[in-house]
């Protein structure tokens, strides 16, 4: 997953059924924490088709571990940052 397009790189690809609904959340977890996000490739009409998340190039890394995180904590870390919010 090392495509590089104009300064940008991606950080997430997919064509699962799940792919635009996961690299939206993923771009509001980059952008959450500062890093400019777009998702490249959501389409209106439902089929296979890759769904990409790119982030300028010298963030890559700072987004993959970000991703990396998120995914590692899963679930239970989403929770608290939901009730975190509603705490507000």
């Amino acid at each position: 997953m090392d495509t590089k397009r104009d300064g940008m790189a991606t950080v997430f690809q997919s064509s699962d059924h799940t792919a635009e609904m996961v690299a939206e959340t993923i771009a509001g977890l980059l952008k959450a924490n500062g890093i400019e996000a777009f998702v490249r490739g959501i389409d209106v009409l439902p089929g296979a088709h890759d769904v990409e998340v790119m982030v300028p190039e010298e963030k890559k890394v700072q987004a993959q571990q970000l991703i990396a995180e998120a995914q590692k904590d899963g679930p239970a870390a989403a929770d608290a940052a939901e009730r975190a919010s509603e705490a507000v």
